[in-house]
């Protein structure tokens, strides 16, 4: 077990002490590309910004802005997505209903090719699985927050509620019902899904029957935290990208007992991601 739990807040190593690092602790901020330029992670006025924690010889991301770093994530998906020299973007929190009005949830990222006039001519959809802990992590982040430079090297191995990644509880409570509402409706769409998750996490599911890239409608994007000595950073980068049948989470078990929404009308939908695009881009 490492000495101590955390490995990055506010998006740095905490034995960074750069004037970038300092500029985050201190204003909470969130250096991967969150809605706000601030950490909202837990509490508004209090935020708990652990990005990512050790984990006997690896690194939990535990929350889900982490894995924007640079965009790699939209890059790998489209790459699934859509042919080679697509022009593509992303939206981010795309609401989705289901056939009759109710909420399905809100999709993490749905990329979008479009063509020279910019009309949407494809989607996917990229969900992205951060890991619940288990025991107590805002202890040592309130602890080390209080003194960064002296506590950079804190000793927190025998203190109780030691925090550690909860992958099984992850993918029942969170990842598999997520695919299941969600990806259900993109299914039926005949749409891809690709799932962004830690290395570790993707190792601690059950089996999943893999097929070729022509063959899939879904692809597990495995990706682990490098780590940079001489900027002294931690880099995402992409470790295994697995293809699957959209059914292979149902197949597993992980699913039992959730049933599969009927879908909303695909036309709906495309205009909704048409708007939006629109929008975004009315300067």
């Amino acid at each position: 077990m490492p000495k101590q739990p955390l490995a990055e807040v506010f998006g740095f190593p905490i034995s960074n002490l750069t004037p970038d690092a300092v500029r985050c602790r201190n204003n909470r901020l969130c250096p991967f590309g969150n809605k706000v330029p601030n950490c909202t992670k837990d509490k508004a006025n209090d935020p708990l910004g652990v990005c990512s924690i050790f984990h006997e010889d690896q690194i939990a991301i535990t929350c889900p802005i982490r894995f924007r770093q640079n965009w790699f994530i939209a890059e790998d998906a489209a790459s699934f997505f859509f042919p080679k020299d697509s022009k593509w973007t992303t939206l981010t929190e795309v609401r989705l209903n289901d056939k009759f009005g109710k909420s399905a949830g809100n999709i993490d990222v749905v990329l979008v090719s479009y063509d020279a006039k910019g009309k949407i001519t494809d989607f996917g959809a990229l969900e992205i699985q951060a890991v619940y802990i288990s025991g107590n992590v805002r202890n040592p982040f309130e602890y080390y927050m209080q003194n960064p430079e002296r506590r950079k090297s804190m000793d927190w191995s025998s203190r109780p509620n030691y925090p550690r990644p909860d992958y099984l509880s992850s993918s029942r409570k969170r990842l598999a019902p997520q695919l299941i509402f969600k990806g259900g409706i993109f299914n039926a769409w005949n749409k891809k899904v690709a799932i962004a998750l830690n290395t570790g996490h993707f190792s601690a599911l059950p089996e999943l029957e893999e097929v070729t890239p022509r063959e899939a409608d879904m692809v597990w994007l495995g990706y682990s935290l490098h780590f940079d000595k001489a900027a002294n950073l931690y880099t995402l980068a992409l470790d295994k990208a697995v293809c699957t049948k959209a059914n292979a989470v149902t197949e597993t078990g992980m699913a039992n007992g959730l049933s599969i929404p009927q879908a909303s009308s695909y036309e709906t939908f495309m205009d909704e991601l048409q708007y939006e695009l629109d929008r975004d881009w009315d300067y």
